[in-house]
Formats: C-alpha cells, structure tokens, sequence
C-alpha cells in the first residue's frame, strides 16, 4: 500500500511541474522570449491611422482609429511578440494571449503579398521634424496605393509628428497610417549606439529586430523627396530573386570621385560601396539569414552580428552604420539587390557634372539631399525642389502650384552643375503628377 502511496505523490508532483511549464511556455509569448536585455519604455498615447481588424495593427504608438470601437485595447504602445516592450497588466486583458497567437499565424508570407499598402520607416532626431515632413508629404502627395509610415523619434518630437500630421487635411489622411516609436537600443550599448556617425542614425539596423511583424520595409532618410509614387520603388522587390534580402545603390558611378574605393579602412560592397540612404528590405529573410563574416567561421544572425561588428571596425569606419552595412554585403554579396542611382540621386550624381546615366535617360525617381544641402545655398536646384514640395498646399493643383512654380524656381539655378541637370528632377514628377491628376478626374 506505500508503495502505491509513493507512486500516486509522484504522479501528483509530475503533474504539478508539467503544468508549471505548460503556464510558464503561455506566460513567455507576452514577454521578452529572446532575453536581449533591451529597456523598458512606455509611449504616450498617440494615433495610428490604421483601418484594418485590430489582429492586424501594427506594433507601437497605437491611438483613435478611423473606426471607433475597433480597438478594444487601450490607447498605449501594444506589441506582443515584440521583445522591445513589455505589455502593461491593463492593454488588452485576457484577449492578449489568444490574440498574440493568431498574429503569429497571421503573419505568415501570404499575407503580406495581399498588403497593398507600402511600408516606409524613417528616423527622426534633432531639428529633422520639418525635413521628415516634407519627406512624408511628397510620398503622400505622389503615392496611389495607401502607405504605412514608421516614424522612430526622439521622445520630444512624438507630440509635434503627432499634432503636425493630424492637421494634415481629410483627402491626404486617409492615403496614410502612421505610427510613432521612440529611439531604441540594446540597453548594454545603446550609448554607443546612439553617438555612432549622426544621433539616431544607426536605428536603422535595428529596425527588423524591432518590428518583427513587418515581412517588408522601406527605409528612407529624413532628407529624401519622392519624384514619383513609392508604390514604384516597393514594386522592386518581386525583383529579388531568392537570395535577396535588401536593395540599395551604389554610393557612386564614377570611381574616380568615389570615397570608398579611395579612403575607406574596411570591407565595402563592390567597386565604389552602397549608400544606404534609401534601402529597400524583405526584413524576413534578414532575420532569418546567418551572414558570412571575416570575425568568425560560423555565419551569424542578425542580431548577433552587428555588435562584434561594430567593436571590430569601430576605429576605422567613417559613415556610421553605413559603414556596416557595405562590411555586411561585401562579405554577403549575393544578398543585395542593386538598384540604379535614380532611385537615389545625391549631389555627388552632377556636381562636377552629370554621372548618373539611368537619371540621364529616365530621370530622377528619388531625390537625397545629403549633406544639408536643403538648408543651405551650395545646391540651389535640390533645395528648389524640397522648398516647392514644402510650401505646396494640400489638394491644390499639383501643375499649377507645385510643378509650374517649381520649374520657374529651378531656372534661376543654372549657374551650378546640378542646375543645369535640374530638368532631370522634373522630368517624372510631370508624369507622376499626370498620373495623379489623371486618377482624381476619373473619380470626380
């Protein structure tokens, strides 16, 4: 009989810890599972113009929707599968886990192929609150297809983002959502992180860690204009044949004015290196790639790679982030996708003359102001065009109050290079206004 005795209490304390680890398996989808360590961080609340049913919201700074009463989640930041955050006890209740799982199915390829929207992420810190909204108004004005912005800032420019795109008027909303995040990196490093290059600026490379729901990302600088709908620059990527997981161009045509194969310290991709300006990513396939590396013998993930990374190269990189990623590709280059400059036209493409041929024959798609030259006069035709898109107003004529005053602005240019290549800035935006103006006449 003690011996049954025996065997029933061990059943008993076996069936205790089964269900211990059963619960505690449960308890760890709504928590950090992969212990990176990161900081805890609550977000004000804000808007996320967002239309879809509340199992497809995005992670992040979640508010009102289009439709009350979608949400039944308070209006706080909301990830579930997101080690980034932590999920207060009160958002969402007793829904989070079943809802945390279906997101999880949800998220599979499929669905993203039937997302019609483009996803676009941008980082924000300083004096750049003015310069992203520009960024994001010529995406707005151009764009046909609705858009999904990701907004990382600084934590003093959530409410000015916040306040500045809800004036935007009703007709320009409803092409977008937005979401806002706050600035975040790796808690043992993120001091490190942060000074690298520009403040905020490696963010970037944080962003498939970060939004883990998103299967594809364009990623943009603040100093970017679109010449032509974003949907155009997504469609590139049922271009990607099966081994690539990132777009970006070259960082120059003409080798002989290149700054990487002349100066740089460290591995770069190609002949002339990768601007990172404008990157296109199947983010997917970056978390799920093991990269090649000269640190070790064994590929590594994602986020296993980028900090002995940086500690490796920290002395002899100059452009930051960039930096890293042209060591990445150089060691992965079957991984990159290269598009040609259009796609990412900088001063450096006609200030000592026009080298840009697919700009030559096309035009300029995108446009990247780097080096400040929106704000200051050593390339008046690229500022023409940020100042045209800035004081454009929304549902005016986009001919007669954006192209016409644009062109007239740019005559007054030709004294510099890029000046006289100015006719390449507007070259498509004609004909993406066309297309534009075309589609609301049909409406009406």
């Amino acid at each position: 009989m003690r011996c049954y005795l025996q065997a029933f209490l061990l059943c008993m304390v076996f069936i205790f810890f089964s269900l211990v680890y059963v619960f505690n398996q449960l308890a760890s989808t709504l928590e950090d599972s992969d212990g990176w360590g990161l900081k805890e961080q609550g977000i004000p609340g804000g808007r996320s113009h967002d239309d879809g049913h509340l199992l497809r919201k995005r992670p992040g700074l979640a508010g009102r929707d289009h439709e009350e009463g979608l949400d039944r989640c308070k209006s706080l930041s909301v990830s579930y599968w997101n080690p980034y955050w932590r999920l207060p006890a009160d958002v969402c209740g007793v829904n989070c886990l079943l809802e945390s799982s279906l997101r999880e199915r949800s998220s599979s390829p499929g669905k993203h192929h039937s997302d019609e929207r483009s996803h676009v992420a941008v980082v924000a810190c300083g004096t750049r609150l003015e310069e992203t909204l520009t960024m994001l108004k010529s995406a707005v004005i151009l764009s046909k297809k609705p858009l999904h912005f990701y907004i990382f800032a600084e934590d003093d420019l959530h409410e000015p983002f916040k306040n500045a795109l809800d004036s935007w008027p009703r007709t320009a909303q409803t092409k977008f959502n937005f979401t806002i995040y706050p600035i975040t990196f790796p808690e043992e490093n993120a001091k490190e992180w942060k000074k690298l290059f520009k403040p905020c600026a490696s963010q970037r490379l944080f962003l498939p860690l970060i939004l883990k729901e998103v299967d594809s990302l364009l990623y943009v600088d603040t100093d970017i204009i679109f010449l032509q709908p974003v949907e155009d620059i997504w469609a590139l990527l049922s271009q990607f044949d099966s081994s690539h997981l990132a777009a970006m161009a070259p960082e120059h045509e003409e080798p002989r004015i290149g700054w990487y194969n002349r100066f740089a310290r460290h591995p770069y991709y190609g002949k002339t290196g990768i601007n990172s300006g404008v990157m296109l990513m199947n983010m997917t396939r970056l978390r799920e790639k093991s990269f090649k590396n000269d640190m070790t013998t064994v590929p590594l993930k994602w986020e296993e790679i980028l900090m002995p990374l940086l500690q490796k190269y920290k002395l002899n990189i100059t452009w930051g982030d960039q930096d890293l990623l042209n060591i990445i590709f150089h060691h992965n280059p079957e991984s990159l996708y290269l598009f040609p400059c259009q796609w990412n036209y900088r001063p450096d493409h006609c200030i000592y003359g026009s080298n840009c041929q697919q700009a030559d024959q096309e035009g300029v798609f995108i446009l990247h102001g780097n080096r400040g030259v929106y704000h200051n006069e050593k390339q008046p035709a690229f500022r023409a065009v940020y100042e045209a898109i800035q004081k454009y107003p929304f549902g005016e004529n986009m001919e007669t109050s954006l192209l016409q005053p644009l062109e007239a602005s740019l005559l007054t240019t030709t004294n510099s290079y890029c000046g006289r290549a100015s006719h390449l800035f507007t070259k498509k935006l004609k004909q993406s206004i066309l297309s534009v103006q075309q589609e609301v006449t049909q409406r009406r």
